[in-house]
């Protein structure tokens, strides 16, 4: 007898005839990691098919899959994903493999503070010893390193977080920036969000959110992040 708590093969069925058509997916690999092992195994197939292309949703998908914590997955992720779905590339031969994990874990306040302190390793000694980057530090960062960092954000935050996301919304203000710490929850009102407690460590947090940049040191350092080269290279194709 059918177990009455398993969903119908027509469910599964129809959830993955969706999944692969839409062009929003993200509700529908929620949906189906919530399903047990039948649709657990259609989002294996699903990263099967697009885990070579980067996005959000395969992204959540890895994530789904990641959390179930069973062997068999583990098994098909270590095989065919080992370093997760982002090619973790690095002009410095810097480890992003941490970030990595924090994020495909939802630990985001832990991401964002590994992103920091990465972005000082890429900007050397000096600025890991100080623990904060100069502006013309972040000029001579990799276009590469930065599209690694981004992407992690990216497409593990459903599409949510991420500089180029930031970017985004700094250009559709007319890159007006006290605009922008309004509408990314840096700051309310008159107010800087304080750290760590007033800013929002899950996706709940508006988009653009995070990764944080200290303001407090003033807008150059971020200013040379968004008009960073890497940006514009990805914006031409």
């Amino acid at each position: 007898m059918d177990n009455i708590n398993s969903p119908s093969t027509d469910k599964i069925t129809e959830l993955q005839e969706k999944l692969f058509s839409t062009k929003k997916p993200l509700p529908i690999i929620s949906e189906l990691g919530s399903l047990g092992e039948d649709g657990l195994d259609v989002l294996m197939s699903f990263l099967e098919k697009e885990g070579d292309r980067p996005t959000p949703a395969v992204g959540e998908a890895y994530i789904e899959l990641y959390l179930a914590k069973s062997p068999k997955i583990g098994e098909f992720l270590q095989e065919n994903f080992p370093e997760g779905i982002i090619p973790l590339k690095s002009e410095r031969n810097i480890d992003y493999s941490p970030i990595q994990q924090a994020l495909v874990q939802r630990k985001f306040q832990e991401a964002d503070r590994l992103t920091l302190l990465k972005r000082c390793e890429l900007a050397g000694e000096q600025a890991m010893q100080r623990k904060w980057i100069y502006f013309t530090e972040v000029e001579n960062f990799p276009s590469t390193d930065l599209k690694t960092m981004d992407q992690l954000w990216y497409c593990y935050s459903q599409g949510k977080f991420g500089f180029s996301v930031q970017r985004k919304i700094w250009l559709s203000l007319g890159q007006d920036f006290p605009k922008l710490w309004t509408k990314i929850g840096w700051k309310k009102g008159n107010l800087w969000t304080r750290y760590p407690n007033e800013f929002i460590w899950d996706l709940n947090a508006p988009v653009g959110h995070l990764p944080l940049s200290n303001q407090l040191r003033g807008v150059r350092e971020f200013a040379s992040l968004m008009n960073h080269p890497a940006w514009k290279e990805s914006e031409k194709k």
